[in-house]
């Protein structure tokens, strides 16, 4: 896909944004280190480094700004996003894209911007990192330039924060990545009352793998495992290791149902998969526990707790089976070690 079309692809660009968890507390100093180095090399009293959801615009650092969020429309960060090239506004006032900005109709009262797209290496511009002044200012072509570098070094720590979160055997998320992943998808999907369906894998008798064929053989299957549910998400999903053998699958903007049909090419993709390590040769099978959206009044756990009761009937019911649970309110969160002890393996 060329760099223009990247522009207009809104749903990719979002799922370049989830990629990052951008709207984490943790790791915050280094991006307040960019946004005062900012102030210092521009000249400028404000800077702000802002990511963009659908219509909100988060700051993931700032200096001389009281909040962390506002909305998107309108604002400076969602015309650059818009364009390849830095962003420069001289005077406000002669430029009508800015009027329902609330920094500039009310305090601060931003007169002039400078700011650069942060663009992921994927070509997806995800937010801006901008210098405000609140008198006209007229940024030259040597600070638009410096602007563009540090916002690629921004992007670049964005990617240094996402490889800590990744598994490094499989390359899926951490537990930590992936249930923050969980909570984030459960309020967007419960603010815009839309579907989304989360599902739990496990390996079936993956201590007698490991048991008979050794560690090596093991790892390599839950590499192919892993393989197996990478290669049928679409850009909006996510996944992640969440226990030794066990994974997560979550599936944005889907039904209990399309999540069945999913899962089940899942699991008989890894069913018809022979691993091949030292001279062994393994067939390996999972099983699959899905939970849709629950009710209105509950919250994350309920979700992840309901996958696990989902992936739990699956284990009993035979092993090698899809299973999408029922609305109901568990006493039982997923984290639960005593609950994943007694699940049948």
């Amino acid at each position: 896909m060329e760099r223009d079309n990247r522009l207009t692809d809104e749903e990719g660009r979002l799922a370049a944004l989830r990629r990052y968890e951008g709207r984490d507390e943790g790791g915050r100093e280094p991006f307040q280190r960019m946004v005062e180095l900012v102030q210092q090399i521009i000249g400028v009293p404000m800077a702000a480094i802002s990511l963009l959801d659908t219509d909100t615009q988060w700051l993931r650092a700032s200096r001389g700004f009281n909040f962390d969020h506002m909305p998107r429309k309108g604002s400076f960060a969602d015309a650059t996003v818009r364009q390849a090239e830095p962003l420069s506004v001289s005077d406000v006032a002669a430029d009508g894209r800015f009027a329902e900005d609330q920094m500039v109709a009310g305090a601060p009262h931003i007169r002039s911007y400078l700011g650069a797209p942060l663009v992921t290496p994927d070509g997806y511009n995800i937010g801006a990192l901008g210098a405000f002044d609140i008198a006209p200012h007229q940024f030259d072509e040597r600070q638009a330039g410096i602007m563009t570098r540090l916002a690629e070094i921004v992007v670049e720590q964005l990617e240094l924060q996402q490889i800590a979160k990744q598994d490094a055997m499989t390359g899926a998320l951490t537990r930590r990545g992936f249930f923050a992943e969980v909570e984030r998808e459960f309020l967007r999907a419960t603010r815009y009352d839309r579907p989304s369906a989360l599902i739990i894998i496990d390996v079936d008798r993956f201590r007698t793998i490991n048991d008979r064929y050794g560690h090596a053989v093991g790892d390599a299957v839950l590499v192919s495992i892993a393989n197996a549910c990478m290669a049928t998400m679409r850009k909006s999903d996510v996944f992640g290791r969440i226990g030794g053998e066990e994974f997560g699958l979550l599936l944005p903007e889907t039904s209990g149902s399309e999540a069945a049909d999913a899962a089940e090419r899942i699991r008989a993709a890894v069913e018809a998969t022979i691993v091949e390590v030292d001279g062994a040769s393994v067939r390996a099978t999972i099983s699959l526990g899905i939970a849709p959206m629950p009710a209105a009044g509950e919250g994350a756990a309920t979700w992840l707790a309901e996958a696990d009761i989902a992936l739990y009937e699956a284990k009993s019911f035979g092993r090698n089976r899809v299973v999408v649970g029922k609305a109901r309110r568990p006493v039982t969160l997923a984290t639960d070690p005593a609950h994943q002890k007694a699940r049948p393996h």
